[in-house]
């Protein structure tokens, strides 16, 4: 069978670790040909070339996808599409953007946020804030995926997958880009990272929240935060982890002013190492860490910062 995933690309280069999990998965599926749609996209088609497990990468380098909208990348995906059984991508924003409309123009279900393969028409995906995982079975011609990368290991290097070039789908003109407001930041992007520190509501203040930054920093680690702590205005939306925010699976998470609401562990119990700092010793968060420390947070953050330093 043959696979065609769409690459994630941001800022004109390729996101190896996202895009090599989803290798991943897609190697279990068939051939695997990697999509790369953006201005300049050679320098990002490259890169996916060298992910082991890639047989074929297709850029097409056009300014309708220099900025990543969703409805001339759909378009060029479906004129693609009738070559391939699969189209996969890792389940990132842009994803979530695109294969909608992709599935739509087609006429095809989605399946989204999957956790396993287990055959071609056969996944199994999390359900209930990953409190059940469900198999579901397609009767599809054609496959729509997105792919949950923190449950997928990253295909190594050393591939050697030839590159061909190809023209642009025509623009359907539905959106136009006006601009990006992008926080620029020396941490680790959060779902790649393998150190996150979080903060909750107990946290208790954006000010306070410097703690947590502080901590990040020592461990050279991303900054994350519950859903309590965005909602109060103590962290910005895109460090939001849990079920309505991003999934993380890094080697070590550090949980500190969080309760562990279900919404929140759906987003970060598959972290290998699950450290929780509350004063609240019934804190449902205890449940799932590795190590807990029955604290307060202003006493404990700083001290173990100093020491880390």
């Amino acid at each position: 069978m043959a696979v065609l995933l769409i690459a994630e690309i941001s800022g004109g280069e390729l996101a190896v670790d996202a895009t090599a999990k989803a290798v991943t998965a897609a190697t279990q599926l068939g051939d695997v040909t990697v999509l790369c749609a953006a201005v300049g996209c050679s320098g990002a088609a490259g890169a996916a070339a060298g992910i082991s497990g890639v047989a074929k990468v297709l850029c097409a380098d056009d300014a309708a996808y220099g900025n990543g909208l969703a409805e001339p990348v759909a378009d060029l995906v479906v004129s693609l599409a009738g070559d391939y059984e699969h189209i996969i991508a890792p389940a990132t924003n842009s994803a979530k953007n695109i294969l909608p409309r992709v599935a739509a123009l087609l006429d095809v279900m989605v399946i989204s946020d999957i956790t396993a393969v287990i055959d071609g028409n056969t996944f199994e995906r999390p359900i209930y804030a990953g409190n059940a995982l469900q198999t579901v079975q397609s009767s599809d011609a054609t496959k729509v995926v997105s792919i949950r990368t923190s449950n997928f290991d990253a295909a190594g290097e050393g591939g050697s997958a030839a590159v061909d070039t190809i023209a642009a789908a025509g623009n359907p003109g539905l959106s136009e880009w006006v601009e990006d407001k992008v926080a620029a930041s020396d941490r680790p992007e959060l779902t790649s990272a393998g150190v996150v520190v979080s903060g909750g509501r107990g946290v208790g203040s954006e000010d306070d929240f410097a703690l947590i930054e502080k901590l990040a920093d020592a461990l050279n680690a991303a900054v994350g935060a519950s859903r309590a702590a965005v909602d109060s205005g103590y962290a910005p939306n895109d460090w939001q982890v849990g079920q309505t925010g991003k999934v993380v699976a890094p080697d070590l998470y550090v949980a500190v002013g969080i309760s562990g609401a279900i919404q929140h562990l759906a987003g970060m119990k598959d972290s290998k190492i699950i450290v929780a700092i509350n004063k609240d010793e019934e804190a449902p968060i205890f449940q799932v860490a590795d190590f807990g420390l029955v604290a307060d947070l202003f006493d404990a953050v700083p001290e173990l910062t100093e020491k880390l330093a």
